[in-house]
Order: structure tokens, then C-alpha cells, then sequence
């Protein structure tokens, strides 16, 4: 079961939602969810639920103890300064303080094949739209104990009132969705990884998905690397599913902890692959 949630203070998500809507086959269900309507649609025996929220999407912490789910799916704005043309999806969860939601230091469970499914998807889907599609690093809440994922359109009003962009969205998640397990036949072979270094639009996690078997579940970007201890490591580890044998290090992004995390990694046994052996 996956609960996609959108938020009525959120003009993005609004936009996203009522693509949904007007583009699938959703059905008013008899359920409400804070005085909203819930809506269902069924894909190839997955059952999807559509709920509205009346909060910020980042502040409804624990929402998985009041929705029955799987899978979490955010549908969300994304607001960055530069205010670039942006389909995005991300892991949460905080590397340091809980500035935006969440806990401090705790991460969410992050299903790294459904990000790579659906980052693949964007990517198709932007081109079309003048759009860039970018993973995010880990960042933000609110705090679950399911797996969850953020899909978001920036970086500024323009981008969050354009209903191209919101429908991209929507079509490619709805196509990741349906073909999970189905379409992409090397999905068997993916191998799940954990990010680390690099910017917060991480071009690392980015080809990492396009161009090889291994799928990015968490992220934790150059600018949290003086938070990441080896309990830090270890739960984002644990915490991409399925766990990953290995993580990958974006070496030009590493900065001045890099001798400090080869460190951590090597005296714990933990297994890395450098990104400069892998991409140009």
C-alpha cells in the first residue's frame, strides 16, 4: 500500500495532486483524512491512497501512525534561491540539527529501487518541459518509521503554479510505480548504495542512477560531512533499503573530511567505491 500525501499550503503539491487526479484513474473513496477526501487507485495489484493534509508536508511527524502504508510519498514544492527549473526527489531525514522537521540526526527508511524508478522516470519527463531532474541530498522531515520519499517541482512560484511541471511529476510517478519490478528487467541486478559527499543537487547520485546498477537511497551532501560519524554511517546504511554492501564516495566532493571518513570507513570495514573510478 503507498499513501501519497499533498498538502493544501503547498501550491506544487496542489498542482501535483490535481494531476493525479484528472489524469488517472483515482476514485473518491469513503474515507477522510482531516476533513479531506481520500482517494484510491490500484495499479497492477498496488494500491495507492491519495491523502490531503492541512500542515506543512516537512511538520506531519509521524503521519505513518495515522495513515495504514507501506511506502510515503511526499508530493511537495521545492524552494531554492537561484529559483532553477526543477523536478526533484529525495531521501529525508537530518545529518545534523532538525531545522526543517524531523529529529535530529535520525534518518528515514529510504527505498532506494522506488528513487531510482522514479528519478529515471523524471529525467525522461523533463526534457519535454525545458526541466532539469535532479536527485536532492538527504535533508528535512518530518520523521516516520516507513519508508518515504520526497517528490517535489522548484524552485520558485513560477515553477510551483506551472501545471507542466506538475504533470511530469505526476506521470512519472505513477510510471515508476507501475513499473517497479516490471519494465526495468535489470532491476534484479540493481545494488542499493549510500551517497556521500558532493553538492546538495547531487550530480554523483544523479549519474549514479542513470548509468549504472546501483540505486542511491540516502545522501549526505559536502556541506553535513563534519556531522558524519560512524553511528551516522551506520544508520544510513541501515536505513537504505534493501541495505547496501557499500557506499559511494563522491571523491572530488569530499573536501577536508576526506581523510577523516576513509578513516571511519576502513576502521570499521566498510566498503566504498570512489566516484572518479566510475564516471569521467
Amino acid at each position: 500500500m503507498i499513501a501519497i500525501i499533498s498538502s493544501l499550503k503547498d501550491k506544487a503539491s496542489i498542482n501535483i495532486k490535481e494531476s493525479l487526479l484528472n489524469n488517472f484513474q483515482f476514485k473518491e473513496s469513503k474515507e477522510k483524512f482531516g476533513g479531506n477526501l481520500v482517494y484510491n487507485y490500484e495499479i497492477d495489484g498496488k494500491e495507492m491512497n491519495l491523502y490531503t493534509v492541512n500542515s506543512e508536508l516537512i511538520y506531519t511527524e509521524n503521519i505513518d501512525k495515522k495513515i495504514n502504508a507501506d511506502i510515503f510519498i511526499f508530493i511537495s514544492k521545492h524552494r531554492a534561491s537561484e529559483e532553477r527549473k526543477a523536478l526533484t526527489v529525495h531521501p529525508i531525514g537530518n545529518f545534523g540539527k532538525a531545522e526543517f522537521g524531523g529529529k535530529e540526526k535520525m534518518l528515514c527508511f529510504s527505498p532506494s529501487f522506488l528513487l531510482k524508478n522514479i528519478y529515471m522516470e523524471l529525467n525522461k519527463n523533463s526534457e519535454e518541459i525545458d526541466y532539469e531532474a535532479t536527485m536532492e541530498a538527504t535533508h528535512h522531515g518530518p520523521f516516520l518509521e516507513k519508508p518515504v520519499l520526497f517528490l517535489e517541482v522548484g524552485s520558485a512560484e513560477e515553477q510551483w503554479e506551472d501545471k507542466n511541471a506538475a504533470k511530469a511529476s505526476a506521470v512519472s510517478l505513477i510510471n515508476a510505480i507501475k513499473n517497479e519490478n516490471k519494465e526495468y528487467e535489470n532491476e534484479k541486478k540493481w545494488e542499493s548504495t549510500f551517497v556521500i559527499g558532493g553538492s546538495h543537487y547531487n550530480y554523483v547520485s544523479n549519474k549514479a542512477m542513470l548509468k549504472t546498477n546501483f540505486a542511491v537511497g540516502h545522501i549526505c551532501a559536502k556541506y553535513n560531512l563534519q556531522n558524519l560519524d560512524i553511528l551516522l554511517i551506520k544508520q544510513a546504511m541501515e536505513k537504505v533499503l534493501p541495505k547496501p554492501k557499500f557506499v559511494l564516495l563522491d571523491w572530488k566532493g569530499l573536501g577536508k573530511e576526506k581523510r577523516k571518513l576513509l578513516e571511519l570507513l576502513e576502521s570499521n570495514n566498510i566498503a566504498y567505491q570512489r566516484s572518479d573510478k566510475l564516471f569521467e
